[in-house]
Order: C-alpha cells, then sequence, then structure tokens
C-alpha cells in the first residue's frame, strides 16, 4: 500500500504545484512581462540634439477611463477581478517605469454620481490603495463625468464644464480659461511690456499641453487606426456632441485660446489620434480597464519645453490569460485522467497476478 499512497501524493503535489505556477504567472508575472517591454520615448529627434540637449525632460504617465465600480453596479467578483489587474498593472508600471508624473484623464469612478457619502469613501479608499504611488511621483487626477456626472446632473470643472450654454458654473470656468489664455499669450509673445500684459501672472514661453477628459469635436472613430481603435462596427457611428464628444463651438474656443501644442483626452475608452485644423494634434487615451477593452493600455510622454514625444504601452490581453489558464486546465485534466487510467490498469494486472499464484 506504501508505494501507491507515495504515487497519488507526488502527483498530488506537481498538480497543486503546476496550478500554483499558472496562477502566479497570470496574476503577477504577466504584468512584468508586458510592462518590461515598454519604454520611455526620446524627447529629442536627432536632428535637434544639440538644440535641445540641455532642456529638463519630464516623464508623464497617461492613463483613463478605470472606471472602479461602487455598491451600486457590478458584480462582486468582476470589481474584486478587475481592481486587482489595474493595481497589479499601476504597481508594476510604478516601480520599473518611475515616472514623475501621473495623469489620469476622467472616470476614475464608475458610480460618482450616485454614490452616498459613504459609498464614496469606501470608492477614494479603494482608488487611494491601488493608485498609491512614490512620494517623488506626483497624481494629477481630471474629472471626468462618471466621477461627477454629466452636465445636467452636476458640472464642476475641464471638459465636463464646456457646454456653452450660458449656466453659471459654465460662465466661471469659461471665465478662468480666458483668464489663463490671456496670461499664456502673453507669456509666449516677444514683447512683455505690453500694457495688456502688465500685472499677468507669468507661465512659461512654451504652448501648452491640453488635458482633459472630452475629446474635441469629431464625427466619429472613422479616421481611428491602430489596434487598440474602436472595433469596426463601432468606427462609423456619429458622435453626439456634449455627450460624446465636446461641442464644435466649446472646441474652437479651446484651439483659439491655447493653440496648444497637444491634447490628450479620454471617454471613449478607445485610441484615436486627430489632427484638428491640419496643426493640432488630439490623443484619446484606451480605458485603463480590462471590463472596457481586451487590450488596456496606457502612453509614456517625453516633455520638455520645446518638444514632446509619446509611446504607447499594451497591457496583457485578457484573451491572453484566459486561454492559458483553458489550456492548462484542460492539460492537467487530461494528466489527471491519464494518470488514473494507468494506475487502474497496473492495479489490474496485479489483480491478475495474485490470482493466479493463489490459484498454484
Amino acid at each position: 500500500m506504501l508505494p501507491k499512497f507515495c504515487g497519488r501524493g507526488s502527483f498530488v503535489i506537481a498538480l497543486l504545484w503546476s496550478l500554483t505556477c499558472v496562477f502566479i504567472f497570470c496574476e503577477f508575472l504577466i504584468y512584468y512581462s508586458a510592462v518590461f517591454q515598454c519604454v520611455w520615448p526620446d524627447t529629442v529627434p536627432q536632428s535637434n540634439k544639440g538644440r535641445e540637449s540641455s532642456a529638463p525632460v519630464l516623464r508623464a504617465l497617461f492613463l483613463s477611463d478605470t472606471h472602479l465600480l461602487g455598491a451600486i453596479r457590478g458584480h462582486w467578483f468582476d470589481k474584486l477581478r478587475r481592481e486587482w489587474q489595474m493595481e497589479r498593472a499601476f504597481q508594476t508600471a510604478m516601480w520599473f517605469l518611475r515616472p514623475e508624473i501621473v495623469f489620469i484623464l476622467g472616470d476614475i469612478f464608475d458610480e460618482g454620481k450616485w454614490s452616498s457619502p459613504k459609498n464614496w469613501e469606501d470608492d477614494v479608499r479603494r482608488f487611494r490603495q491601488m493608485f498609491r504611488h512614490p512620494d517623488d511621483t506626483e497624481l494629477v487626477v481630471v474629472a471626468g463625468n462618471h466621477d461627477i456626472g454629466f452636465h445636467y446632473d452636476f458640472v464642476l470643472v475641464n471638459s465636463v464644464a464646456l457646454h456653452g450654454d450660458g449656466c453659471y458654473i459654465c460662465q466661471m470656468v469659461e471665465k478662468e480659461l480666458i483668464k489663463i489664455s490671456h496670461a499664456l499669450n502673453c507669456s509666449i509673445q516677444s514683447n512683455p511690456m505690453n500694457e495688456r500684459c502688465l500685472g499677468v501672472e507669468n507661465f512659461p514661453s512654451t504652448r501648452p499641453i491640453l488635458l482633459q477628459h472630452y475629446p474635441l469635436y469629431r464625427v466619429s472613430d472613422a479616421e481611428c487606426t491602430g489596434e487598440d481603435s474602436a472595433a469596426p462596427e463601432e468606427k462609423n457611428l456619429v458622435f453626439k456632441e456634449q455627450y460624446d464628444v465636446l461641442s464644435q463651438e466649446a472646441s474652437r474656443k479651446l484651439l483659439w485660446w491655447f493653440r496648444p501644442r497637444l491634447i490628450l483626452s479620454g471617454h471613449t475608452h478607445s485610441a484615436c489620434e486627430v489632427l484638428h485644423g491640419e496643426t493640432f494634434l488630439e490623443v484619446s487615451v484606451p480605458s485603463f480597464s480590462w471590463r472596457n477593452r481586451n487590450n488596456p493600455s496606457f502612453i509614456l510622454g517625453s516633455i520638455s519645453s520645446l518638444n514632446f514625444t509619446l509611446s504607447k504601452c499594451f497591457l496583457p490581453r485578457e484573451s491572453t490569460v484566459i486561454s492559458i489558464y483553458c489550456f492548462a486546465g484542460s492539460l492537467l485534466i487530461i494528466l489527471t485522467l491519464f494518470y488514473f487510467q494507468l494506475l487502474k490498469g497496473m492495479l489490474h494486472c496485479v489483480s491478475c497476478l495474485v490470482s493466479k499464484h493463489k490459484s498454484l
């Protein structure tokens, strides 16, 4: 009986060890294998190396639309799974890439406009746990419609307030944006002693980078390309102004006021690059949540006063993780059945030999 017991015990130990290895790879190591392929882009093209060699470079990480589930919507396992995935991906990126600043472009929460004060506190606690960061890394969050509601529910700041319908908060936001635009224009122009610029706050003399949740107006995602762009059946869907994208009026105002060298936005959950007026580049950042995409990603930016370069970092595909689990599970089931079939055959042979010996 002892050899049979030891054989079964060894098989069970090997089976548990295999399951543990698959779990560790799919839930921990796979994020390292993905993030280790990401590199910070070189901020200076080869042709400009001499001119910009001394300009300081800021390393910034951009992500969007994490959509942390609250107490109202979503299954508990879905919440647990998605938050685990985002936490592991973010913490791996923090450890390996060490960005100086992280921007989250809105829709951090999924139920911000419905949450009770108690549930909101719990959501914020979970967010701080998931997106904890070193003291030398700054985290900046942009408000999105799922954080504070759509315009007709509640409006606070940023693109959510740019509906141009004359509401009190919209007027305040627009007035503040005009003030900042004036200060930026005064900082950029060559004559700082202009009477209109006296007493105005001074900014660096470079075109700004605009960060917001809503994209600027575009008809659809039909012209968007790339593996993380919208699905083919969604690309030709016409966007609704003030719901899917900013209105044409608000978009024109932002471009006129700030003339940004780069716009980064979220909200659509899919990637897109748009050149507005053949001058202003907008990059839509895909969702960071596997609940919204099979292939989440984030953007790395190396930014100086004269230049910027971006690169994209893809996270593991959910379909890949599921395939690994399915393949490993199927293989272990086959091996288990094979093992016990062989054991049954061996026991049958032994039984036959014993019977023959007794008959002699």
